[in-house]
């Protein structure tokens, strides 16, 4: 089945500058096989015709298709029904007032369907593959993409087949089961579980969502860069922060920020701060180290989402720290672990390890005295911490156990200094 993509000139190889029509390779240049990952060339000239910020302004639909012309999809009967993104953007004031920041802001993207970011990239991947007649899909992922195809998937009676580490969170496979996903858990790494699942996507023909490889995945990311600017008045942030794992929401959010500037609609370029956990720091030691290529490793880290040792998407996800001005910064496990405490308690936002290594990073330059406290700042949270119950466990504490007696409960509160009355 071919669509018209009036909006899509084509796309483009980020390694050797191939272009090719969209009908041309589904997937990745072939030149360059699976490291070979395509972008999306869009045809400003023509957006900008039929798209403005002013009629953006009135448009009330409370999704990602709310930027339809900057997305590689033309038949809107393609489109999931489930509305993703147009997440909240918090002003944050407790955690201003505690920090010393004047002007930061909070992106909740675990309001997303699957409470999840990765919501974003899945209802494009969907769209796309019922634009291409394709009935079932498949994905390998630590958890929420996975969850998230399962989902979108399913609201469409979609079939999807999921590759997934054993490692993964039990909520996260809640979700695949029921949502009616079929569950391959494999005995190995995130990685081992990727390399799986592309060659069974090759030897069954199913559709595949899988990041840095799905060109069109990206595309769905970059939204949150479009709402951000959108959700702030078009005065683009000065810095935004967001944890790195493969590499591909950086990568999308300096996408859509590209696109925001192609068609003058932001002044400036913020600069993108990636995230990494200390143990699994392979996108930074390549940006310290001033390379594109890098050094796989075994990834350790609570921090599931991100625990990656071979970032498949490392071309854009460091061009988009350096060509912005950003940085790479580390995080431990246990900053990541007060980082959950601190923004749910002072911000009501809980978020996963991996969702709040993005504001452990912010506190680590602020400690560090690197950021100046009058920089527009947002922080993009990319997970609810219900995808990992056992972590914040860890990172609270256990709840107060007593009998059922006035005896045990005063006790407990003299313990805890507060003295009946």
């Amino acid at each position: 089945m071919t669509v018209p993509h009036d909006n899509v000139l084509g796309m483009k190889c980020v390694l050797c500058g191939a272009e090719y029509r969209m009908d041309e390779h589904p997937y990745v240049c072939p030149r360059h096989g699976n490291e070979g990952i395509l972008d999306v060339v869009y045809d400003y000239d023509y957006i900008r015709k039929r798209f403005s910020r002013e009629a953006l302004a009135q448009d009330r639909t409370p999704s990602i298709w709310r930027y339809l012309p900057l997305l590689p999809v033309a038949d809107s009967a393609a489109i999931p029904p489930l509305p993703v993104g147009w997440t909240p953007l918090y002003p944050a004031h407790r955690l201003r007032e505690q920090l010393g920041l004047r002007d930061l802001w909070i992106k909740d993207d675990g309001r997303n369907p699957t409470a999840s970011f990765k919501d974003r990239a899945s209802a494009v991947g969907v769209a796309r593959a019922r634009e291409l007649g394709r009935p079932i899909m498949t994905a390998a992922s630590t958890g929420n993409a996975a969850s998230s195809l399962a989902g979108i998937a399913a609201s469409v009676g979609m079939t999807t087949y999921i590759f997934v580490p054993e490692t993964a969170p039990q909520a996260k496979i809640a979700q695949l089961l029921i949502f009616g996903a079929n569950v391959i858990m494999v005995r190995g790494t995130y990685d081992q579980a990727f390399d799986l699942c592309l060659e069974a996507s090759a030897r069954y023909g199913w559709y595949s969502r899988n990041t840095a490889y799905n060109p069109y995945l990206s595309e769905g990311k970059k939204t949150a860069s479009l709402e951000i600017c959108e959700q702030l008045g078009w005065d683009a942030p000065d810095r935004i922060f967001v944890s790195v794992g493969d590499g591909c929401i950086i990568g999308g959010l300096w996408k859509g920020l590209r696109d925001l500037r192609a068609l003058g609609w932001i002044e400036r370029m913020p600069k993108l701060m990636g995230v990494q956990a200390e143990g699994s720091a392979v996108l930074y030691n390549a940006w310290k180290a001033g390379t594109e290529e890098i050094t796989p490793i075994v990834p350790t880290t609570l921090a599931d989402s991100i625990s990656v040792g071979i970032p498949r998407d490392r071309i854009k996800a460091l061009r988009a720290v350096r060509e912005t001005g950003g940085e790479y910064i580390t995080v431990s496990d246990e900053e990541i672990l007060d980082a959950m405490r601190v923004l749910a308690r002072s911000a009501a936002v809980f978020g996963e390890p991996a969702g709040v290594a993005a504001f452990a990073g912010l506190r680590k330059m602020l400690a560090e005295g690197r950021i100046n406290p009058d920089e527009k700042i947002v922080v993009l949270v990319t997970g609810n911490g219900l995808k990992d119950v056992a972590s914040a466990i860890k990172a609270t504490g256990k709840p107060h156990l007593i009998d059922p007696t006035v005896g045990d409960l005063e006790a407990l509160m003299r313990s805890l200094g507060h003295a009946a009355g």
